[in-house]
């Protein structure tokens, strides 16, 4: 049995994630180039479009395999950690992208990005008591 909030959270989460994904691949590609840090070994382009398939990818079977929700929200989370050090990279090197134009502004996003990983471990399950099996 599942909650309603957990499964709220899931669906939200992993829907953004999709469409965060598909905004990788099309539409804000620059943008998202330009939060790649400068000392990332991979090519801008390629860290862009990879990211944008993991989150597409994430983000779908998040959505559409409740039964593999711990599975998914445990990747997801994972992928939240793994990414940070890009999110430190855009505050230290004053990058602006996505309206993140101060410093203020990206030092927030930092204490923001705890919460995703949070939220992901919530729905996929982490935070649920298992009930006792009944003899």
């Amino acid at each position: 049995m599942t909650s309603l909030p957990r499964t709220a959270v899931r669906i939200l989460l992993g829907s953004a994630m999709v469409g965060a994904g598909v905004m990788h691949l099309t539409t804000q590609r620059e943008e998202f180039q330009a939060q790649v840090p400068d000392w990332f070994p991979l090519d801008d382009d390629l860290t862009v479009l990879g990211s944008g398939v993991v989150e597409i990818a994430l983000g779908a079977g998040l959505v559409a395999l409740p039964k593999h929700k711990r599975l998914f929200g445990g990747l997801l989370a994972a992928f939240f950690v793994v990414i940070f050090p890009g999110n430190i990279g855009q505050y230290l090197e004053g990058t602006d992208a996505f309206g993140l134009d101060t410093d203020r502004k990206r030092l927030v996003r930092l204490f923001f990005q705890p919460v995703l990983v949070l939220a992901a471990l919530f729905a996929g399950g982490f935070f649920t008591r298992k009930e006792k099996q009944l003899d």
